[in-house]
Formats: structure tokens, sequence, C-alpha cells
């Protein structure tokens, strides 16, 4: 066998073996921030206090690491999509998951945070008139029917209606993540990762200033020294915020965003784990059923997208 063939496949290998760890610890860290959050809100923090430091300390590492770098010039017609997908996208997005674990199990919200490769293809097919195949509406279906499931179970308790409303929270968060990938799918492949998120994570700290004047009564400052909490907020930041997302886009080009997305069905997984660790969840026979239902619509969708990309068009 030729030596270029032995060095090409070793390098093959070492290129899959990088891009896998780089987006399981990613997933990881995804994973454990949901019951670490939930263990903040609202004993320590509340949910515009967590946003605030979450993405407040992601938009301070990331312009510190850039200083490091040398960060990518941004194109001027690139700006308002960024503006758009960070104030508005990210923002949102963490806001309202933040706020949807101070109702929600956070199992719950981890099997609803599945969701966003759903509603990109919807929006797909709303805004840029894409036509589904039957496989397609099929996987679709069945992915909404889980995420159905888990928002309307166990609603028999006297709380039930702040769980109905926390569930329906992480919902509308997993389409603003939706829209946030949709809005910045262009700029993500024209530039490094900290050249652009420096600017999206400073777009979304923006609207934060609102939600800035109760931060000072927080609890977490009126309660005496507790370094715990203090250590899960640092974990908050430095881990699912700034290293998760550095790590994502060399995952993407290093595998594959097909792999990459197949990654984001174990953020569940190890929520559930971190969940029932700490005693914030007990696992439940409807969670499995509808996080399998999710997972097989969405495997069926990615099959159905596949098989209409390899049809020849007729001309």
């Amino acid at each position: 066998m030729p030596q270029t063939n032995i060095t090409g496949n070793q390098k093959g290998a070492s290129r899959a073996l990088r891009g896998n760890l780089l987006i399981l610890v990613a997933t990881l860290f995804f994973g454990i921030n949901i019951p670490v959050v939930k263990f903040l809100n609202p004993e320590w923090l509340t949910s515009d206090d967590i946003t605030i430091f979450r993405l407040g300390g992601g938009c301070l590492l990331f312009w510190a690491a850039s200083l490091f770098a040398h960060p990518d010039r941004i194109a001027r017609k690139d700006f308002p999509k960024i503006l758009l997908g960070g104030g508005i996208g990210l923002f949102a997005f963490i806001y309202l998951f933040n706020l949807s674990l101070r109702y929600a199990n956070p199992i719950d919200v981890a099997i609803i945070m599945t969701l966003p490769p759903v509603f990109v293809i919807l929006i797909n097919v709303i805004f840029r008139h894409g036509r589904p195949s039957a496989m397609e509406l099929i996987g679709l279906l069945l992915s909404f029917a889980g995420a159905v499931a888990v928002i309307l179970a166990r609603h028999s308790g006297g709380k039930s209606s702040d769980v109905l409303l926390g569930n329906l929270l992480a919902l509308a968060s997993s389409l603003c993540y939706a829209i946030y990938l949709v809005v910045l799918e262009g700029p993500t492949h024209k530039y490094r990762p900290i050249s652009l998120l420096r600017w999206i994570f400073l777009a979304a700290f923006i609207p934060c200033l609102l939600l800035i004047g109760d931060l000072p009564q927080a609890p977490l400052f009126h309660t005496g020294h507790h370094w715990g909490p203090w250590l899960m907020i640092v974990f908050v930041v430095t881990c699912p915020t700034f290293l998760s997302y550095l790590m994502v886009n060399p995952a993407i080009k290093l595998i594959g965003s097909e792999l990459v997305s197949i990654y984001q069905y174990l953020v569940p997984v190890f929520a559930a784990i971190g969940s029932v660790c700490i005693g914030l969840a007990h696992l439940h026979l409807i969670q499995v059923i509808a996080m399998a239902a999710i997972v097989a619509g969405m495997l069926l969708t990615n099959r159905g997208k596949r098989k209409k990309l390899a049809t020849p068009v007729d001309k």
C-alpha cells in the first residue's frame, strides 16, 4: 500500500477523532448546564440574573480571546444579520431557556430543546418555500408528537399550570434558537468562530441592560459566603457558553454538520443523568418514550432529506 494512502487514512482518522471529541465535550457541557441552571434558579439567582451572567460573561470572554487571535473583519452588510441573530435570536433563546427552568422539570426542558432542527426545517419550508418529502413530513409530525407528549404530561399536581408554562417557554426557546441558526447561517460559514461570536454576544448582551436593575437584589449576594453557587456560575459562563460555542464550528469542519447534529440528542441523556444525580428530578417512562419519538422523527426527516438530495431533478 502506498505510504501516501496510509498517511491520508491516519490524518482522516485523526480529524474524525478530534471532531467527535470536540462535539462530545460541547454536548456534555450543554447537558450538564440544564440541571446546574435549574439548581441556581430561583434559590440563588432569578432567570434575569442568570441571563445577565451568561451573556455578559460570554461577551467578555469572547472579546478577551479575540485580543490573542487575528479576528476577521466583518463586512458591513453582515451586521444586520448579527444584530438580529444575536440581539433577538440568541438573547431570546437564553432568556426563555432560563425562564423555562424556573418552572419546568429539567429533563422535560432538555427533551424539548432537541427540537431546533425541526423548527429550522419548518422555517425553510415557510419562508424559503422548501418542499418537504412525505418521509420528512412524517418525521416532523413524529417529533412534534414527542414534544407535545412532554409538554402535556404529568399536570395533575397542584402546580400543573406552572409546569405547562415552563414547557411552553422551553418550546419558544427552541424556536428562537432555530431562528438564530437560520439568520446566522451565512456569516457562520464566512468567519472564524471568535470573530463572529464576539459580535453576536455583544448584540445579545445589549438587551440584558434592561434586566440589570434587579441584579443587586439577587439572593446570592445576601446569603453569606457560599462558594458552590459561584462555582456553578463560573461553569455556566465558561463551559456551556464560551467553550462549547467555540467547539461546535471546528467540529462541523472536521466531521460535518449532519454528524454534529446527531450529538444534540445526547443533551437530554446528560441532563437526565445530572438531574437525577443531584436529586432535581426523576426519569419517567413518558420522557423516555417522547425522547425516542423525537429522535426517530429527526432520523426519518434526515433520511428523507438525503434521499431527496440524491434524487436527480428533471429539467
